[in-house]
């Protein structure tokens, strides 16, 4: 690694340090600390939102997914846009009316403080597996374009990330990731051009030879809705359920809009979001498509295909510049993520603490299991980005089915509650099990929840009446 790419990633690192520490005296209780005060702009919100949720699988993951097929993934992001509609309609206000740290009061409200603390666990588990997927991805970045090993990849960002979290709170992390984001969205535009200059060949038979080789389809309406992913309307669904239950019932995301100083401003923010991360996403498949026609035949590792354009076409300094856009990439998320792990347990477990110190203890706890967490993932045999959404795939189902049921105007028995959560994550188990489309496991685990606890509170119910 060329020292002047080391020192601009030194350079940004300490910047984001230095801020952090700067901000620390803004925090006067654990509101300020998790809620930044409740009056950011909601540009910086919709940033924050952007730059945490696509993190440094955009980065790597997405150019791959192009790189090795077409732009089908390009759809869930329609998907995406539609999701946050609905969540700016149907939960946001919810939210804003009840003037909550933790989303999960709402639930706590409604069936009390157990199921309160069960969705925050559910919450704590998903972030914690996910989040150290997409710590994993960062470290094998750093590995290949520095030659470190992925152990001191994590140490480092991981040390850096607690600096600034623990210091300056939520305010910090929300600046940050807005920062963040221009930079590693800079590095992909960076990226395109330098790829464009190297191919030495007009935009439009560049087009040309792409679509030739299908490497650009966006919409695939071939396969069916329970086998294929990447089927138009299995995309499409499948992104309105993740984004609707990520950004809806995910306090990592939701945490970020509660910061802004009103409703008007947090459906600006969620929504703009859509639209950001929709861009993203071209902007990366198309840097993939690109690295495609220079590579050729080369045989690249899976996941490794943006990093091997950055390692051999990239100059010096512009190679610092993206490395620091990695970097920046994995540190809002994991950042966002340690803060929202934190706000979660001291509202939802430890009610009525209040003060600074025991947040930051906190974040430190959460923040020192997402670095352990990163150091014992394996990459496995997929796509990261993949594994990181099958991830959540996994609980958001029971999430969303849980919220939209506090939403109706009936108390359901405590146990059928329960008999929906359980329904719900073994129906993602068994659709998993035989090969059903990643993207329709969110869809048919929230059906699963509604269906089974309302059959089970009819049932138990019934035998109330029959035993009287």
């Amino acid at each position: 690694m060329h020292w002047i790419d080391l020192f601009l990633v030194v350079l940004f690192l300490a910047s984001f340090s230095f801020f952090g520490i700067w901000q620390v005296n803004k925090n006067k209780s654990s509101g300020d600390y998790f809620l930044a005060g409740k009056d950011l702009p909601w540009f910086v919100a919709m940033l924050s939102i952007v730059a945490t949720e696509t993190s440094v699988l955009t980065f790597i993951s997405v150019p791959g997914l192009a790189y090795r097929g077409e732009w089908y993934f390009l759809q869930i992001g329609f998907g995406y846009i539609i999701g946050r509609v609905l969540v700016s309609i149907f939960l946001l206000p919810a939210y804003f009316k009840s003037g909550i740290v933790s989303i999960y009061e709402v639930v706590g409200r409604k069936y009390g403080l157990l199921f309160q603390k069960l969705a925050s666990s559910i919450f704590l588990v998903t972030r914690l597996l996910a989040d150290g997927v997409r710590f994993l991805a960062t470290a094998v970045v750093v590995q290949v374009i520095t030659g470190w090993s992925i152990e001191i990849a994590v140490v480092i960002i991981g040390a850096v990330t607690l600096i600034y979290t623990l210091t300056g709170g939520l305010r910090a992390v929300v600046w940050i990731d807005s920062v963040q984001f221009i930079l590693y969205l800079t590095g992909g535009i960076i990226s395109i051009y330098i790829a464009l200059n190297y191919l030495d060949m007009p935009l439009n038979e560049i087009i040309r030879d792409l679509s030739e080789s299908n490497k650009i389809r966006i919409f695939n309406f071939e396969g069916s809705l329970f086998s294929n992913p990447y089927y138009f309307f299995s995309a499409v669904l499948g992104g309105i359920f993740l984004s609707f239950s990520s950004h809806g019932i995910d306090h990592m995301m939701v945490q970020r809009v509660l910061s802004t100083k009103d409703l008007s401003s947090a459906r600006k923010s969620m929504i703009a979001s859509g639209f950001f991360v929709l861009m993203q996403f071209a902007i990366f498949l198309f840097a993939g498509s690109l690295i495609f026609l220079i590579a050729g035949d080369i045989e690249i590792e899976r996941d490794r295909e943006f990093t091997y354009f950055m390692v051999n076409y990239l100059p010096v300094g512009v190679r610092g510049i993206l490395l620091a856009g990695v970097l920046s990439a994995a540190m809002s998320t994991l950042s966002s993520s340690i803060n929202s792990l934190a706000s979660s347990t001291v509202t939802d477990w430890f009610r009525g603490r209040n003060d600074v110190a025991f947040s930051r203890l906190i974040s430190l706890m959460w923040g020192i299991v997402l670095i352990g967490i990163a150091l014992i993932f394996d990459e496995g045999d997929s796509a990261i980005i993949i594994v990181g959404l099958q991830i959540a795939s996994f609980t958001y189902g029971a999430l969303l089915g849980l919220f939209l049921l506090s939403k109706l105007n009936h108390d359901f028995h405590p146990s059928s509650l329960i008999v929906g959560l359980v329904s719900s994550i073994i129906t993602v188990f068994i659709l998993k099990q035989n090969q059903f489309a990643w993207t329709s496991f969110i869809m048919f685990s929230v059906l699963a929840n509604a269906t089974s606890t309302m059959l089970a509170d009819y049932l138990i119910r019934l035998v109330y009446r029959l035993n009287r």
